[in-house]
This record gives C-alpha cells, sequence and structure tokens, in this order.
C-alpha cells in the first residue's frame, strides 16, 4: 500500500473519481496528429562529458508504422550481448499510433514476439505483420492464458492498463506499460502497487521522457553530484489540441491534464528518484469546446494544469500539463540544485561530469519517436529481465510519476487546495 509522507495523514485518499473509473476499456488509440512529442524539442548531447546538449532535429513523433530514429541515435557501437536468451514475449495494442510495433522488440536478438493481439481484427493483423509473427489472439484476456508467453507488452487504451497489467500478473508475466500506470484511480495505485510487489515479476512504464538525451544527462549529472541537493526542477508537457484526440470510446474527450502527467513529472522523478510529497495545482478554464465540463465524462473544466509541488528533498517543483495553448509544445524540463543546473546544458561547480551518452542498443534496434526513447525504453525491460534485475521505471517509480498528477488535479478542482500526496516505496 501507499504510504503518507513523514509526519503527514492524508485522509482523502481513496475517495476520488470512482464516478469514472472503468468508463472506457481496452485499446490504447494513443496519439492522431504529428508532432504530439514534438521530438525536434528534445535536446540531444553531444557524446562528450559536461558538453552543452545542442537542439534536437529530428522528425516529429508519427502515429504511423516504422521507426522514425533521432539524427546519431544509431549508438549500437559497443553494444555487448548479455544472454543468448530469447525472451518471449506478447504485444497488445495497435491504436492510433500503432504503438505496440514502435518500440521494437520485434528487433530484438533476446525476443521473440510469441503472439499479439487488439480487439479489431484488422489492427490484430497488421500488429502481427509489423512483429512478424504468426501467432494472434481476439483479446490480452486469451492472450495471457499462453503459458508460453514470459512478458506482457500492454500499448492498450489508458483507461485499462491498470486492469490489463493486473491480468497479467495474474498470469504470471513479466509487465511493460504504456503510460501512465493509472487513470485516476488512487485505489487503483493501490491494487497495482501491491499486485507487483507480491508477485516478484518485472514490471516497467515505458516513459519516454527517461529516456530523451536531456532527461538522461540530467540525471547522469545528479548521479555523479554535479548538481547538489536540487532546489528547483519544472518538467512541462504541452500538447496543443483544437479538437479531441481520437481515441477508444473518447477517452482522451476531455482528459483532465494532469492525468496524463508523466512525461512532465519525469523531470524531477526520473532524474533526482526521489517524490513529490505535497500539491498544490491551478486549473485554467479552457476555452475549447471538450474541454468544458458539459461536454466530457469527466466534468473537467481544465485544459491547462499547473501543478506546484514540495519534493522529498524539500525542493520546489513546477509540472504543467497543457491541452489548449497553440504555440511551442514538447516535452521538457530544466533543474536547478546547490552546484549545478541544467538548461539545455550543464553551468555549475562541478568540473569532471560522467559520460552522458545514453547506453548502446543491440544492432538493428532503432532508438525510435519520443526524441530516441522507444528503443531503449524497450532495451532497458528486456535486460531487467535478463539480469533479474529492478527497471529504470519500475512500480514504484512509475506510480511516483502518475498519482502526484491524480491529487494535483483533485486540488485543481478545490482551487489550489494543498493537499498531501501518497508515497510508494520497494
Amino acid at each position: 500500500m501507499a504510504t503518507d509522507p513523514p509526519g503527514k495523514k492524508d485522509n482523502r485518499r481513496g475517495q476520488d473519481i470512482k464516478r469514472f473509473h472503468g468508463k472506457a476499456i481496452t485499446r490504447r488509440l494513443f496519439i492522431n496528429k504529428a508532432g504530439l512529442a514534438a521530438a525536434g524539442l528534445g535536446l540531444m548531447q553531444s557524446g562528450r562529458a559536461g558538453g552543452a546538449v545542442p537542439a534536437q532535429t529530428a522528425p516529429h513523433d508519427r502515429p504511423s508504422g516504422g521507426s522514425n530514429a533521432a539524427p546519431g541515435s544509431d549508438n549500437s557501437g559497443g553494444w555487448v550481448p548479455f544472454s543468448d536468451r530469447r525472451i518471449r514475449v506478447g504485444i497488445v495494442g495497435y491504436g492510433v499510433c500503432r504503438f505496440g510495433a514502435e518500440f521494437g522488440f520485434q528487433n530484438h536478438p533476446n525476443v521473440e514476439v510469441t503472439a499479439v493481439s487488439d480487439l479489431f481484427p484488422d489492427r490484430c493483423e497488421a500488429l502481427a505483420r509489423a512483429c512478424n509473427c504468426k501467432k494472434t489472439y481476439p483479446s490480452l484476456e486469451e492472450l495471457v492464458k499462453d503459458d508460453s508467453i514470459e512478458a506482457v507488452f500492454v500499448a492498450t487504451d489508458a483507461p485499462s492498463h491498470a486492469k490489463h497489467v493486473l491480468e497479467a500478473i495474474s498470469h504470471g508475466k513479466h509487465v511493460a506499460c504504456a503510460v501512465p500506470a493509472v487513470f485516476g484511480s488512487l485505489e487503483d495505485a493501490d491494487m497495482l502497487f501491491d499486485a507487483v510487489k507480491s508477485s516478484g515479476l518485472k514490471y516497467m512504464m515505458f516513459e519516454t521522457s527517461c529516456f530523451r538525451e536531456d532527461l538522461y544527462a540530467m540525471k547522469r549529472i545528479y548521479e555523479s553530484g554535479g548538481f547538489g541537493e536540487l532546489v528547483y526542477s519544472e518538467g512541462e508537457y504541452f500538447h496543443y489540441m483544437e479538437e479531441p484526440i481520437d481515441s477508444f470510446r473518447g477517452w482522451r474527450i476531455g482528459l483532465p491534464p494532469q492525468w496524463y502527467p508523466t512525461h512532465s513529472n519525469a523531470y524531477h522523478v526520473g532524474i533526482t528518484g526521489g517524490t513529490f510529497t505535497e500539491v498544490t495545482c491551478i486549473g485554467i478554464k479552457s476555452i475549447l469546446e471538450h474541454l468544458r465540463p458539459e461536454n466530457n465524462v469527466y466534468k473537467n473544466p481544465f485544459g491547462t494544469e499547473i501543478a506546484n509541488f514540495t519534493t522529498s528533498e524539500g525542493g520546489a517543483a513546477r509540472m504543467g500539463v497543457s491541452w489548449d495553448t497553440p504555440g511551442d509544445e514538447g516535452e521538457r524540463g530544466r533543474v536547478r540544485g546547490q552546484k549545478g543546473s541544467f538548461s539545455g546544458k550543464y553551468e555549475g561547480l562541478a568540473t569532471d561530469l560522467p559520460v552522458l551518452a545514453k547506453p548502446p542498443l543491440p544492432p538493428g534496434v532503432p532508438a525510435g519517436g519520443h526524441g530516441g526513447s522507444h528503443g531503449h525504453l524497450m532495451n532497458e525491460f528486456i535486460l531487467s529481465i535478463l539480469q533479474d534485475r529492478k527497471p529504470l521505471v519500475d512500480i514504484a517509480t512509475a506510480l511516483n510519476m502518475t498519482v502526484p498528477g491524480i491529487v494535483a488535479h483533485r486540488s485543481a478542482m478545490k482551487n489550489g487546495k494543498p493537499m498531501i500526496i501518497p508515497q510508494f516505496k520497494l
């Protein structure tokens, strides 16, 4: 179960948004426009320790099949195979952005894509072709009964993530899951945490910001002591949606911004491994029709939510998500610490920084979309199984990125009332 921060108790936990839970089920139909993550807004480091991180020039992420690797992201040089074992993987979900095939499981030398599934037969067949797989199932519920499958990638609709992960875990499968870990429900967060923890299986949330060049560089610098204690961090996920994006049963229509918080929250949690302990959030009412409360099932009036968090280090963080502000958009962040800061490049007191390059990928595995993160996330998940170790974005980290947004939206709905955030720790 989640815990409250030391010295504080949250009596409001478990009482939120029950009327919304389970409204939309089964397929994650993610992005319907090019440029959601605006990979061009990511930052690519120069490959030299302590070097500046120039602006990335990759094409925008696409909602179509195939890879869109960032320039210079083919860093297979230096890759050393750990094992000749092949993990038998099942993949579920091939919606608008075709995420099921976008992370490169089918290209990894330690993976055999054993079976795939999508509720729509045409999409299921297309996913099978994309993954060079001959076995298909009509649903996740049927796929996880296949005893030959060791791990499952859940690329379904966001409202079904918790349900589908729990189903896969109950059948003894390791699970990788698209973001967010849960959808608006603190009760689901507790159930998911307890289930994964007690199972002993690997769980990893595929938060793409964690393998963007800028965040990965900040994580390396933080771990080497180059920032000292962080005083302030910022994260942003800005994606203008004048019209609601296509989604299974319309789950994206009127989506509360802070229910999709992990791209921005990763710019603290994914760097430090710390958490947010308290929040006050301001929601700004939207002029867009689908973000009016009478026009969406969430009764959500906000197109932009700006959350101000207290961090477990005792610092401050501002994390913003916006659907209704046209202009410069993407996923990015910056930090300021007692020994140094990072906003596009490191500036500070440290003179001997670590190498900031991301680890090499196996030959043939593309870095992929969202700033060259897809291949790295998939490879990290597979290595965590082969090496029997904790994956980068484990269940505690995933929930510590997701749950603060759920509480932040509740704060926004109560005019910025301060609220305590549940804590997850393995």
